[in-house]
């Protein structure tokens, strides 16, 4: 079967856009996880409604990866396919006055940059987000007081069976950490963007500000996949963390992060039994000491 698959894969993609048996931790931010059955870049559209197609026919599980920067793999991978929205084969930008188009997997910090030099204004909170523009509308990412949901226009997506469909406005359902996406499986594959005009001077200075505070604030030097915790009503996850005296607990190779308590990290060599092990630890003590169930914002995905 794996070779009938190769067969039909190669006669629309190019080599260097599939890999069997891909190890996970080379693909995340986490530097976590085991091997994908097989891991696949598609470079258009067309191409992502193309191998839904085959992967339908063949019955194989599927998961969509964007910048692989908010998601922790298990120790055994992913059985299926992975499609990876990757900015080297699914990045290309563009603009058209005040709206920028873009594939969905262009990191953040490209947009950002394009946007900037566009002069245009609405995206600079987005700037240090290690994700891709289409991690950013599948959770709907926020920083700095700014949120996806104010610039997003149009979405185009194809869906599980192959199908091109389009999302805009309400029908994205943005809410925190939330849209539609996360309920109806589609890929998503392009993003239009509504910026303002502004001072390409202002707009690189709020972006340099907010790079400062977070290389301050964050801890950069290890690999991680950014907040481990959603916001609980009424506090912050770090917060209670660090009041429960846990930055520098550690299991394994994961560790809370000396430098921010949000953040769990791998200091070496982690499993993601090791970060699994340390979230609900961090869950229990939190609870005991301040009645708080924490919720993990990090999507756990793979074979237990």
């Amino acid at each position: 079967m794996e070779n009938e698959f190769k067969n039909r894969l190669a006669k629309f993609l190019k080599p260097e856009q599939f890999i069997f048996d891909a190890p996970m931790s080379e693909h995340t931010t986490f530097k976590i996880g085991g091997a994908a059955d097989i891991l696949i870049f598609p470079s258009s559209s067309e191409e992502v409604s193309e191998v839904l197609k085959l992967v339908n026919e063949f019955k194989m599980p599927v998961f969509l990866l964007g910048n692989g920067s908010n998601v922790l793999v298990r120790d055994k991978g992913i059985r299926g396919a992975v499609i990876k929205f990757s900015g080297e084969f699914f990045g290309k930008i563009g603009a058209e006055g005040n709206k920028i188009f873009v594939q969905s997997g262009a990191k953040l910090k490209d947009v950002s940059n394009f946007a900037a030099e566009k002069s245009l204004t609405g995206l600079e909170f987005a700037t240090g987000i290690p994700g891709s523009i289409g991690g950013a509308i599948f959770m709907n990412a926020g920083a700095y007081d700014g949120e996806i949901k104010n610039v997003a226009g149009k979405v185009k997506a194809v869906t599980l069976t192959g199908e091109f469909v389009e999302f805009s406005g309400e029908s994205l359902d943005l809410d925190y950490r939330h849209s539609v996406f996360q309920d109806n499986g589609c890929a998503i594959c392009e993003v239009e963007l509504n910026l303002s005009p502004g001072n390409i001077d202002e707009i690189k200075n709020k972006m340099a500000d907010f790079t400062e505070r977070r290389e301050s604030k964050q801890p950069l030097n290890f690999p991680s996949a950014g907040s481990t915790f959603k916001r609980p009503r009424g506090y912050f996850a770090g917060t209670l963390i660090d009041k429960t005296g846990l930055k520098g607990l550690k299991v394994g190779g994961a560790m809370v992060s000396e430098k921010h308590a949000g953040f769990v990290v791998n200091s070496g060599n982690a499993t993601a039994a090791d970060v699994l092990n340390l979230i609900e630890e961090v869950k229990r003590r939190v609870f005991e000491a301040h009645g708080v169930t924490l919720t993990p914002e990090v999507r756990i995905i793979g074979e237990e």
